[in-house]
């Protein structure tokens, strides 16, 4: 009579297994939680540009254009003949309107300007930064 007692306790242990399991499997963070998804590998995260937006579309053209603007001055203001002040100061404005807009690489770059100093190699990393998303916001706009 003892047998079918056990059998019903090993029933019970296997379920609660399976719940806690089950419970780990829907809380555990997702595999790609630090890795890049597909639109941060673009010059401009249009997924977060998107967001900024609300999805509208003109707005999206008119903020990525003047976004360009405004990276094509700081990098102006960057190579030209400034004081330490006034091009982190430079590097500081490209940095933040690169984060509103998404465009990460330029914002990294300009981060290692603002806390390295401005040496030829930083000031290249962002040229090309900002040149590739200008030439990622022209082919959009189109």
């Amino acid at each position: 009579m003892a047998l079918p007692q056990i059998e019903a306790t090993k029933n019970k242990k296997t379920r609660i297994l399976a719940v806690a399991a089950a419970v780990n499997i829907a809380f555990e963070s997702p595999d790609n939680l630090n890795g890049l998804t597909p639109s941060q590998q673009r010059p401009i995260d249009l997924v977060h540009l998107a967001t900024q937006t609300k999805g509208d579309k003109a707005l999206e053209v008119e903020i990525l254009q003047m976004f360009a603007r405004q990276a094509r001055g700081c990098l102006t203001a960057l190579t030209g003949e400034r004081s330490k002040l006034e091009i982190k100061a430079a590097a500081n404005r490209l940095r933040n309107a690169a984060l509103a807009v998404g465009a990460l690489r330029v914002a990294a770059a300009a981060d290692l300007i603002e806390t390295k100093g401005a040496n030829p190699a930083a000031l290249t990393s962002v040229a090309a930064a900002v040149l590739e998303a200008e030439h990622f916001i022209l082919k959009l706009a189109r």
